[in-house]
């Protein structure tokens, strides 16, 4: 298995997505896929990210995956100290939105996802 990152900055948010795909890929080729997926999502995007909408694409087109949340089944937080070591929950909304998403793109549900960001600005910077 292989892995690929895409990496988006928009002004101050940041987005990534980890893809994963059995054939190795050289990064010029990597880059080709990824050009053309964004040009073919572009203008139509439904997702929260274009990283995502992208990743998406080449999930559909050419049979990437798309290592999301979605895909979790477990999580463990790991600490130095013994009692700190534990099952962390899953946020399960996190999985039936990315489930929404894929159900979308493949026609199956017209339900939407929704994506929150916490923003800490800088009163001083205001207008």
């Amino acid at each position: 298995m292989y892995f690929y990152e895409l990496h988006e900055s928009d002004n101050d948010l940041y987005s990534d997505a980890l893809l994963a795909h059995e054939q190795e890929f050289t990064a010029d080729e990597f880059f080709e896929y990824v050009q053309e997926a964004r040009r073919r999502v572009l203008d139509r995007f439904e997702e929260d990210t274009l990283v995502e909408a992208v990743a998406h694409e080449l999930e559909r087109t050419l049979d990437f995956t798309y290592i999301s949340d979605g895909l979790l089944i477990a999580a463990v937080n790991v600490s130095r100290i013994e009692d700190e070591n534990y099952i962390a929950e899953i946020d399960e909304s996190a999985e039936d939105d990315e489930r929404d998403a894929r159900d979308e793109l493949d026609g199956l549900d017209d339900g939407q996802a929704f994506r929150s960001a916490i923003v800490d600005l800088d009163r001083d910077r205001q207008n």
